[in-house]
């Protein structure tokens, strides 16, 4: 029997892994730095073998960490850490973004290849329901050949969310990734250019010390000739009762597909044919806290199964948001 690999967590600025219970029978958790043990158990807390470190490179001087598990706490620093990460030995798998830039994102995969070091972003969301059912329906040709992809992401503001695009990579890197990984990942869609603009209005309204990106509209065309739009906010109110409040609609010459409500509800037409709700794939349980990308990550590790991504195409959705940023900050200083 193969021994779960050995995870070391560093930092804890972004979605880090939950390594408790049995979720990941091929990990087990073994050091963390820069991290808060509160979320962990308190038998965790209390283990010996779960050793905490003050520094990455303390913890990557721990020979029984295998693999880093990287939520840094400035993103900006995260491709460094990366690289230190990869060059000790280590395979990674990193926050998104994983790099502010595409030279820092090119160094990462330069680094991947002269090491032979696996590099992954955590870059699963078209393969936890719904969105996996979708990205099956859509390729099955269901709703015909794909025209227009429409994306909401909303979340609402609060107090700890930052202002400094260098701590979490700003709207677009950090909320608007995901909208790009919807268009790529779920529609099948290659985005091949962008433009958009920005708005810094309504943050000492909704409480905040200073300027922000409060919201952001992007606008794609697509390797088929299809067009794309992407609306991202931190403007969600209470009230739609959902943390993330989150559209998508595909539209195809035969059809549509669409989910909503942060992916609660999903809808699919065929022609004159309103067929409602979408089954989920029973392949794809709806576990919180589990991440399905890491699983195949893991399984990648373990047994050398193909990952559903190649690293290009996984990256793609993050060196279309480092371009997007860029365009709507010299749009709307």
């Amino acid at each position: 029997m193969i021994p779960p690999i050995g995870v070391g967590l560093y930092g804890h600025n972004g979605h880090q892994l939950d390594l408790c219970g049995d979720r990941y029978p091929n990990a087990r958790l073994v050091a963390v730095a820069r991290f808060d043990q509160k979320p962990l158990p308190d038998g965790w807390q209390a283990d010996p073998d779960i050793r905490s470190y003050a520094t990455l490179a303390e913890l990557l001087a721990d020979r029984r960490v295998q693999l880093v598990s990287l939520c840094s706490p400035r993103r900006v620093d995260q491709a460094r850490d990366a690289i230190a990460c990869l060059r000790a030995g280590r395979a990674v798998y990193a926050e998104k973004p994983a790099a502010l830039t595409e030279d820092e994102l090119d160094r990462i995969t330069a680094t991947a290849a002269t090491t032979g070091m696996p590099f992954r972003e955590m870059a699963g969301t078209a393969f936890q329901p719904p969105y996996a059912t979708v990205r099956k329906l859509v390729a099955s040709g269901r709703i015909g050949t794909v025209v227009q992809v429409m994306v909401q992401k909303s979340y609402p503001y609060h107090s700890g969310r930052p202002l400094d695009d260098a701590v979490d990579g700003g709207l677009i890197g950090s909320a608007g990734i995901h909208a790009i990984r919807l268009i790529e990942h779920v529609a099948g869609e290659s985005i091949v250019t962008v433009a958009g603009s920005r708005a810094r209005l309504g943050g000492r309204e909704l409480g905040a010390s200073g300027r922000f990106t409060t919201a952001a509209t992007l606008n794609f065309t697509l390797a088929s000739g299809g067009v794309a739009t992407a609306a991202l906010n931190y403007l969600n109110p209470q009230g739609t009762g959902v943390w993330g409040n989150d559209e998508l609609r595909i539209f195809g010459t035969a059809g549509l597909v669409a989910v909503s409500a942060g992916g609660a509800r999903t809808r699919l037409v065929v022609g004159a044919d309103d067929l409602g709700p979408i089954d989920d794939d029973p392949g794809v349980p709806r576990e919180p806290h589990r991440d399905l990308y890491f699983d195949a990550y893991l399984n990648y590790l373990v047994t050398g199964a193909a990952m559903p991504l190649s690293t290009r195409d996984e990256l793609h959705p993050t060196r279309v948001a480092i371009e997007a940023t860029e365009i709507t900050r010299k749009a709307c200083p």
